[in-house]
């Protein structure tokens, strides 16, 4: 009997790593050369993993801009609804806390329910009551106006701008979708936009009902800033008795204490190493008298040279007399045009002061201060010393000087063409291996160009390329060698005293890639870098308190429209990259007045109540534009500034 074949078993199919050896020697012909569709499919992969790349930017993009609205959100039910929501608030939380205050009953696990109907003066307005701040509805003004009717007549919704620089993409708010195409199953008369304009809806939230609104937040100082010009160029105390009145018109405002600017263009003007201090020994007792602390500027740059001052302090006399022999001594722009409101880093280690460098200087003048005031460091009167470090006492070049005519919104210029600076660019482009790097961008415009004017700073411009980034990288490095030389030795002069440095606000041209204003300042702080990270590293080196300009807001249609400014986005970058390196910081106000939205918009950034960190500025420091004894004062209700600063109440005693 002849034996029946067997059935073959079938071949187990491969899994896991297997079927992937297996498809790819499938995919190689017997020559060993790849087929023709396994090398499109390569091509496909890549460029599916570059899309999936771009689409996981996108999605980080969505995320971020949908938190920085849920923290707008929920930082204005705190501050204009009172609204006791937690630091990490979710949208639970905000359901929540919105269902209490229509009469719901919420339990913990979720259940929501209603204990007796709505009060009678809320049945017009649905479930939603009048709350503080807003004018009451009545149903003669609400006709039948249907949430239909209400979507129509929004505003559009606002757009991602592609030209907007990451860290002024946040304060921009954006919606996914339109509003109006939304589908809502209910049709039911309400209050509707369509009847009332926004700004009837929404009365001034800052109304006297919210004084309060900052009880029980941070205390944070205030100084006020004495009047440039009461001391005069011989350092003699020009007016007593307007000194007297305006210390005590500052202690009526239960102000912390005031800033004085110390010139170094009077203390030591006519001699080298000759100090006279006997003005500022004389201001100072008045001080004393008053009971307030005290911080001191260590200003070492010009003031006074625009059409506005009705003051001029120069630099000391036998800088300017050096200077009319080697004019190498102060910033140059590329036409050659020397600035004498400060001294060039170039001779930071020069030796070209009669026999000193510009460091060594800076620092005989604030140990002669140190030793001279020695007993007012002793009992504590003054409290803090701030060194200037540029113009204005900022840490920045002088590139948008008045005096070389430039005007807002210019991009200023840069300003690194006086020898000393011109030998170290050569240096470093030396060691990069690049000499005919050795050179100022010669594209960059003027003082008042726009940055799409210029070659250098426009989309996709010069600034970008490899020599674009070598040379800003190393003229932001200038800036920050400067800050360290200096305040090397400025700890060394004030050992245990808080030391503070100021960093300006250049807040336009902030929303365009190239941040033109910015790079010519010295801060290389582009769209695709963090500029303000590097230099914060050396200032916590050093452990100082960073000042920082905080605008209301005053920023005009103009501004925002031709000007590209984000005085917010400015901030949120840098507050933030302070607060993550630990480091102190305060705030100061510009000398344009503001209206009471203005200040209160301050007051949320010295101490954002919806920061689950508290961080909060350490003091404030009010600029007034002229003698607060004139009756001239920027801010309406300066009190009202001053306390909520303080954190009291208004009606009550101020917190200690």
């Amino acid at each position: 009997m002849e034996s029946q074949p067997q059935p073959q078993p079938q071949p187990r199919r491969p899994r896991g790593f297997a079927a992937t050896a297996a498809a790819a020697a499938a995919s190689v012909s017997p020559t060993g050369t790849p087929s023709g569709s396994a090398g499109a499919s390569t091509a496909s992969s890549g460029k599916g993993k570059r899309e999936r790349e771009k689409e996981k930017e996108r999605t980080k993009l969505r995320e971020r801009h949908r938190r920085a609205i849920t923290s707008r959100m929920l930082a204005g039910l705190r501050q204009y609804g009172n609204f006791p929501l937690p630091a990490r608030a979710d949208m639970n939380d905000v359901l929540a806390a919105l269902a209490r205050e229509a009469g719901w009953t919420v339990e913990p696990d979720g259940t929501t329910y209603r204990h007796s109907p709505p009060p009678q003066h809320q049945q017009h307005l649905g479930a939603f009551p009048v709350r503080s701040g807003e004018s009451p509805l009545t149903a003669t003004s609400l006709k039948n106006c249907s949430v239909k009717a209400t979507l129509d007549c929004q505003q559009p919704v606002v757009r991602i701008d592609d030209s907007l620089s990451p860290a002024s993409l946040d304060s921009v708010v954006i919606a996914e979708r339109d509003t109006r195409s939304e589908k809502y199953p209910s049709t039911s008369p309400i209050n509707s936009v369509e009847c009332l304009e926004a700004d009837q809806l929404i009365q001034d939230v800052h109304s006297t009902e919210h004084d309060n609104d900052f009880t029980g937040t941070q205390y944070v100082p205030v100084y006020v800033k004495l009047s440039t010009g009461f001391i005069n160029n011989f350092c003699q105390l020009a007016d007593p008795d307007g000194v007297r009145q305006e210390l005590s018109h500052m202690n009526s405002l239960n102000v912390d204490g005031v800033i004085v600017d110390c010139w170094w263009g009077i203390v030591e003007c006519w001699n080298p190493q000759k100090y006279v201090w006997s003005g500022y020994r004389e201001l100072f007792n008045y001080i004393r008298e008053f009971k307030m602390k005290i911080q001191v500027v260590m200003a070492f740059h010009e003031y006074g040279r625009t059409d506005s001052a009705d003051v001029l302090i120069s630099l000391p006399n036998w800088i300017l007399e050096i200077g009319k022999e080697n004019q190498d001594i102060f910033f140059t722009d590329r036409e050659g045009r020397r600035t004498t409101e400060f001294l060039s880093w170039g001779i930071d280690k020069e030796r070209v002061l009669n026999g000193r460098t510009s460091v060594e200087v800076y620092f005989d003048f604030m140990r002669s201060f140190r030793t001279e005031f020695d007993d007012l460091f002793a009992e504590g009167l003054i409290s803090a010393v701030e060194i200037g470090l540029g113009p204005s006492g900022e840490l920045r070049y002088p590139s948008f000087s008045e005096r070389m005519g430039w005007r807002y919104p210019g991009i200023g210029e840069f300003q690194c063409y006086d020898k000393y600076l011109q030998q170290h660019l050569q240096r470093a482009a030396k060691l990069r291996g690049h000499s005919f790097w050795a050179r100022g961008p010669d594209n960059a415009g003027h003082y008042n160009s726009r940055p799409h004017e210029t070659g250098f700073f426009c989309e996709r411009g010069d600034y970008d390329s490899y020599y674009g980034r070598f040379f800003l990288h190393w003229y932001a490095q200038a800036l920050m060698d400067h800050a360290d030389n200096v305040l090397s030795l400025a700890n060394l002069a004030f050992e245990e005293t808080k030391v503070i440095v100021k960093i300006p606000a250049v807040y336009w041209w902030y929303k365009t890639s190239s941040h033109a204003a910015e790079l010519t300042a010295g801060y290389y702080n582009p769209t695709n870098q963090d500029g303000y990270s590097p230099v914060f590293e050396v200032l916590k080196k050093h452990s100082v308190t960073v000042k920082f300009v905080c605008y209301g807001l005053q920023i005009c249609s103009y501004e925002n429209d031709e000007a590209f400014t984000d005085p917010e986005g400015l901030s949120w970058q840098v507050l933030n990259s302070v607060w993550d390196r630990g480091l102190k910081v305060a705030g100061e106000n510009t000398l344009s007045c503001y209206d009471k939205e203005g200040c209160l918009r301050i007051i949320e950034t010295a101490k954002p109540r919806n920061d689950p960190d508290r961080c909060h500025f350490s003091f404030f420091v009010y600029q007034q534009p002229s003698p607060l004894v004139q009756g001239v004062i920027c801010l309406p209700d300066l009190d009202y500034f001053i306390k909520c600063m303080h954190a009291g109440d208004i009606t009550g005693d101020l917190v200690p």
